[in-house]
């Protein structure tokens, strides 16, 4: 039998921060992840973590406090608040200020802060070149303090002995071991927004048939979880569903550059110095990859078809709903020369990445040929993206007809479509109940021996609405829960 002092489960940005916590302070770390490289949510998210105090906001003349980010979350939280975990919620402003200090000090580079509407000043620091730097830092970190990565593990049970947590039963490579943990266990394996057995469970059936943005988010800590004993909070909080363009099939050159500390700092610099009109093409080679199509398309007259060229929903009203109902839960935004003319500059983007840039429609055909489709008539539209001719000038026409006063009519060529876009869920924010020590708590309040959680999946009922605060929580829980286990 494998063992180590902790058994750390997931390896997103979580799991990394509590492995190099648990190995900093001395013990043995195996960390499990069920897919075949480290990342997570953390991997593929936009990369912005929102924090009080921290060396890029004294720079820039902001002052700001822990309490003020505190008395802020509560607006994000809206309608929810009553049911924020407020213990929880101090846990985290007060010690992200040296979660960003010990991300930079590990290699990470961040640019900002940028504001963002409810937070009184700006707190949002992106990451520099992109969110996979997190991953390649942490996990460099990580090798350096001996943690032992297992790839293609999948943690299938718990171990119980004598009322503590002693292990996990996991399947590598499809073959059953069992991991002994000396001191504790640390759940880390994410949310459930492509968990189709926790949204049934905690969702409205209409959403709970939308994907969620990571496949591998399946609500795997929190199943480990409920088997021994504890249950979720807020499982029906979710932030979404949104319209996501469809992924590249394969990756570009410039993803293929490590996110090294030098790149991120030669990156920060042009965003400072550079005039726009040379940065502007830089940047959206990174941040035009997984971005949503901004709603004032469709307020200035754009519409959605599906792959059977159809106009299938009123494109103000919630269509992030509709197109799972579609064939293979696809759509297009079709537009003519009048509305495009419009998605060319400020205010009218195509799509945002918070902290970076606005991408307009030149960006998505210099940098997404993928998804963007132009024509000289519709029928010509029709055959780029694969829909029947007559089918796409019939709905056209149709929408022409019957539009709404003030919308344009789609007449004026060229015509353009972007997509394929999907429906999906971002995050989910039901996780384990947790105690301000990151211990996992039974149905009764107490804390189970041996077992704590972190990010997702320790979230305990923190709601972590707005930009910046998931990977917040994700980063300075992780370390939290990794510090604490490691005193057994």
């Amino acid at each position: 039998m494998r063992q180590a002092d902790i058994i750390v489960v997931g390896g997103g940005g979580a799991g990394l921060a509590a492995s190099i916590e648990a190995a900093s302070a001395g013990c043995t770390v195996v960390l499990l992840e069920k897919e075949s490289r480290l990342g997570g949510s953390t991997g593929v998210s936009v990369g912005a973590v929102a924090s009080s105090g921290t060396d890029l906001q004294r720079r820039s003349g902001i002052v700001d406090t822990p309490q003020q980010h505190f008395e802020d979350l509560a607006l994000w939280a809206g309608k929810l608040a009553p049911r924020d975990n407020l213990d929880l919620r101090r846990l985290l402003t007060d010690n992200v200020p040296e979660t960003v200090a010990w991300l930079e000090r590990l290699g990470v580079v961040f640019f900002g802060p940028m504001p963002d509407p409810l937070h009184r000043v700006p707190r949002l620091h992106a990451v520099l070149p992109r969110s996979r730097a997190y991953i390649h830092h942490l996990s460099r970190e990580a090798r350096r303090l001996g943690v032992a990565f297992v790839l293609n593990a999948r943690a299938e049970r718990l171990i119980l002995e004598g009322g503590r947590v002693s292990g996990v039963e996991v399947l590598v490579d499809g073959r059953a071991e069992r991991l002994h943990a000396r001191r504790a266990v640390i759940l880390s394996a994410g949310d459930y927004s492509s968990g189709l057995e926790f949204k049934q469970r905690f969702l409205a059936q209409d959403i709970a048939d939308i994907d969620g943005v990571t496949p591998s988010s399946t609500g795997d800590g929190q199943r480990l979880g409920l088997d021994i004993g504890s249950e979720v909070v807020n499982g029906d909080v979710i932030w979404g569903p949104d319209i996501r363009f469809v992924a590249p099939p394969r990756k570009n050159l410039v993803e293929l550059i490590p996110p090294a500390t030098s790149l991120g700092r030669m990156m920060r610099l042009a965003l400072r110095y550079l005039p726009s009109s040379l940065l502007r093409p830089l940047a959206m080679m990174f941040i035009t990859t997984n971005l949503a199509p901004s709603p004032s398309l469709f307020s200035e007259g754009a519409i959605l078809i599906n792959k059977a060229g159809r106009r299938f929903v009123d494109e103000r009203k919630r269509p992030q709903d509709a197109i799972v109902r579609q064939p293979d839960r696809l759509a297009y935004v079709v537009f003519d020369h009048v509305v495009a003319r419009k998605f060319t500059a400020w205010p009218h983007y195509i799509s945002t990445a918070p902290g970076l840039a606005y991408a307009y429609l030149a960006d998505y055909r210099r940098n997404r040929r993928d998804i963007y489709h132009q024509a000289d008539t519709l029928g010509g539209l029709a055959e780029a993206i694969g829909v029947p001719a007559e089918t796409l000038e019939h709905t056209v026409g149709e929408y022409n007809a019957s539009r709404a006063a003030g919308f344009p009519a789609l007449v004026s060529p060229p015509f353009y479509a972007l997509g394929p876009a999907r429906s999906c869920i971002p995050i989910t924010d039901g996780g384990l109940r947790v105690n301000a020590r990151l211990e996992v708590l039974d149905r009764d309040g107490v804390p189970i021996k041996g077992l704590f959680a972190a990010g997702s999946t320790g979230q305990g009922g923190l709601l972590l609405a707005g930009p910046g605060n998931h990977l917040s929580w994700a980063f300075t829980s992780g370390r939290i829960a990794g510090r604490n286990a490691s005193r057994g």
